[in-house]
């Protein structure tokens, strides 16, 4: 053996050394656990959103289902014919009432995001300083909406908040007002709808963070002189701001996207892009227009996202 074909052989099997140590030090326990959440995205999120982006890009047919192929093969002619439709997307931003839809949802899911985290931060507060034996009843009274069935529990305030319901008609027999409000099929019943129902989302992210929170750090600032509001914005938010960022999230997202609450409490004018998704899948039959929509509406939520999850993770290496 020369002396070249020696030292190649060697290299060789170094290589292959290294690729071996390399898998046995992977960590399998590890690639396993997080392999599963990943796997499951993929599923049931990744692959229906490649599904919902290639039906946006095909064009309305009156067939079953009510869209056109985007590949189109003759394998007697030898030919395969790719058709992207792009008009969808170009209408969607040519038309205002599917932009005036986004801004009004983007307007209500953020003015209940605030709402909920007004009525949510004091609560989740409450629960964080009680004591130990009290903090698990407090916690399951959160929870405990959630066993009860949502549709049921908006048509509750909708027992609530009409002409005749039990608000105008204790405000009525107080004599605070003298005629009914009108609370149902407005804005205000989707802002209350819309809290209620995702309140227990704000509340936990937050109680999580406030339950970890330091007490000496308020008591120092005290001692200090610092005043209880100062000590409340420049100790109290900064630590639980991780709660607030998530829980925020938790209801900003799916309050963007929200049908059934504009449906049953909003007016005809309550205009939200899950009721107009609604409207273009089973009224309008245009498959390709509803899922341009909805691809828009992922993108417009996802990019946010992003950016603050790329934000925190920077905080977080520094």
């Amino acid at each position: 053996m020369s002396t070249q074909t020696g030292s190649a052989w060697v290299e060789g099997s170094g290589s292959r050394l290294a690729k071996y140590n390399i898998f046995k030090r992977l960590n399998w326990g590890r690639f396993s656990v997080i392999a599963v959440p990943m796997l499951w995205l993929a599923v049931f999120f990744f692959i229906p959103f490649l599904v919902v982006f290639k039906i946006s890009l095909s064009e309305t047919a009156i067939a079953v289902p009510p869209y056109t192929a985007l590949l189109d093969w003759n394998l007697d002619e030898a030919f395969i014919n790719l058709k992207l439709n792009l008009g969808n997307y170009l209408f969607l931003f040519e038309d205002s009432f599917y932009i005036d839809a986004y801004l009004s949802s983007i307007k209500i899911a953020a003015i209940s995001t605030v709402l909920t985290l007004l009525i949510a931060f004091p609560i989740a507060y409450m629960i964080a300083r009680s004591k130990p034996t009290t903090r698990a009843l407090l916690l399951s009274l959160v929870i405990l909406p959630f066993w009860t069935s949502f549709l049921l529990r908006v048509y509750a305030w909708m027992g609530f908040l009409k002409k005749n319901g039990l608000i105008n008609e204790f405000l009525l027999s107080t004599g605070i007002i003298d005629q009914p409000l009108i609370m149902l099929q407005t804005d205000f019943a989707v802002y209350i709808g819309i809290v209620y129902t995702y309140l227990p989302f704000m509340v936990l992210p937050l109680y999580s963070a406030l339950e970890k929170m330091d007490i000496t750090l308020l008591e120092a600032a005290e001692d200090l002189g610092s005043k209880p509001a100062t000590s409340f914005f420049l100790i109290t938010v900064p630590m639980a701001m991780p709660g607030i960022i998530a829980g925020c999230m938790l209801v900003f997202i799916p309050a963007v996207g929200e049908f059934v609450i504009p449906a049953l409490l909003g007016g005809s004018d309550t205009l939200m892009i899950g009721r107009v998704l609604w409207d273009e899948f089973f009224l309008n039959r245009d498959w390709p227009m509803a899922s341009a929509v909805a691809v828009v509406m992922l993108i417009v939520l996802v990019l946010p996202i992003m950016m603050i999850r790329n934000s925190q993770g920077k905080e977080e290496a520094v």
